[in-house]
């Protein structure tokens, strides 16, 4: 079948399974894949050396085969990982100074949706700005034309040293045997972090650990409401210090409070960084340009200095890789790390907050509540809109003019006053703009203005 070139996306390459790609589309992006990592590192894909992962979606065994075949195709040398989570294919990537890799995934999506992540050397993620654009040109247009071949693969087992590289993360010793509720969504979680956990001394009540494609549980997508709900409540009724849920493919973990409550993204970032910064002081810190100002006042306060970035993870990785950034965090729940090849992880937050709640002795909800009762943030809201550049206008006029006001265009449109602002940006593949707003006065005030800028948006 042809590739629809609507399964290139602006960070990944995804779709539905069969309908939209299938063992010969696999193939094909196998096969470009090499092409634009040949262009990018200025060699033959002959002289490439590739990393492969997949997770555990039904048909990911014979996805990932298909994109080894194509990548062996076009003489490149495959180091084949098996069913890994993703963040072992960028360690893969970044431990062994490879060209690039892929990652046979679809992430958080529902069972029916396949696809791939892609990265260059430097577990550098590819976006459409840089070699997405390129793939879907070369695979869409059929510009393939014969395969040289003269590849070939070998098999690796990376679950030993991953495991020994996040542990230096944190003092194991540190953390006390904290009762921990963690829901891997039948995802990659289980394999990947299970046995970094199970060394700890942790007291876990485990959910939905083990691998499984058909998701017979709920979907793995932990920022959906419906799909939290569950872990939310086991939390409370086990008593638990604290739940950590994480995506299908656990590069994202997301976590509940010892009450139950979620744990917003920007809190999470900024405890993170002030972890981090204790054990390297003065350090530069990422976070999103959506994020609470929570996360810079926590950064300026532990004495480092906080950066607003672009949203999305290759933006964060090239930034962090350039400027030495020690982490960056995102309010979708991606967290980098730059003594982790710059690339995201699922597993180093977890363990991080559980090192952090363990040496200060504190619930998670004690960490949370000076973040809480002075920050107030609305979450991130999408508005269907016709005319995405008119409405951003609209508001950049509306509000950047107001006395006080100061106007950023970091990603988006970002409008400040002393005690609120909003930033409100374009969504990458829908006619949708996405909200973000936060006042420092009250809940109330906060409501108030959102339901204002709302309607400037929805007009």
């Amino acid at each position: 079948m042809p590739a629809p070139p609507e399964i290139f996306k602006a960070y990944d390459v995804r779709g539905l399974h069969t309908e939209q790609i299938d063992g010969d589309v696999a193939h094909a992006i196998g096969r470009g894949f090499a092409r634009v990592i040949a262009d990018l590192a200025g060699k033959p894909t002959s002289e490439l050396r590739l990393g492969l992962g997949r997770d555990m979606r039904l048909e990911a065994p014979d996805f990932a085969r298909r994109y080894r075949e194509g990548m062996v195709a076009e003489g490149a040398h495959v180091l084949d990982a098996g069913q890994v989570g993703t963040e072992m294919l960028y360690f893969l990537v970044g431990s062994r100074e490879l060209d690039g890799g892929l990652m046979c995934t679809a992430s958080h999506n529902p069972k029916a949706y396949t696809g791939a992540k892609l990265v260059k050397q430097g577990a550098i993620a590819l976006s459409g700005d840089a070699g997405i654009g390129e793939l879907r040109d070369l695979v869409v247009g059929d510009q393939l034309g014969d395969a040289p071949g003269g590849g070939s693969s070998e098999e690796v087992d990376l679950f030993a040293e991953f495991q020994e590289a996040a542990l230096r993360f944190i003092e194991p010793s540190n953390v006390k045997p904290l009762k921990v509720v963690v829901d891997g969504g039948n995802g990659m979680a289980g394999p990947m972090v299970g046995p970094i956990l199970d060394r700890l001394g942790l007291d876990l009540v485990e959910t939905y650990w083990t691998p499984d494609g058909t998701f017979p549980d709920h979907e793995p997508n932990p920022l959906l409401p419906e799909n939290r709900e569950f872990i939310m409540r086991k939390v409370v009724e086990t008593g638990a210090d604290l739940g950590i849920a994480w995506d299908g493919d656990a590069d994202r973990c997301f976590f509940i409070d010892d009450t139950g409550r979620f744990v917003d993204g920007d809190f999470l970032t900024a405890i993170l960084a002030e972890h981090l910064l204790a054990k390297k002081p003065g350090s530069d810190v990422l976070y999103d340009a959506r994020a609470s100002r929570a996360v810079a006042d926590t950064v300026s306060a532990a004495g480092g200095t906080a950066h607003v970035n672009r949203v999305g993870h290759a933006f964060f990785k090239t930034r962090m890789r350039d400027e030495g950034a020690i982490f960056g965090g995102e309010v979708s729940g991606h967290y980098y790390f730059h003594d982790f090849y710059n690339a995201d992880s699922g597993t180093i937050p977890a363990l991080l907050v559980l090192e952090k709640l363990s040496v200060e002795g504190k619930r998670m909800s004690e960490l949370l509540e000076p973040y809480r009762s002075r920050y107030f943030i609305s979450g991130e809201i999408n508005s269907e809109v016709a005319d995405g550049p008119a409405k951003m206008a609209e508001l950049e006029q509306e509000y950047g003019s107001r006395p006080g006001a100061t106007v950023t265009k970091v990603d988006g449109v970002s409008v400040d006053f002393d005690d609120w602002h909003f930033n409100v940006r374009p969504s990458n593949t829908e006619p949708l703009l996405r909200l973000t707003l936060e006042s420092l006065v009250s809940e109330q005030d906060m409501e108030a203005r959102r339901d204002e800028v709302l309607g400037v948006i929805r007009a």
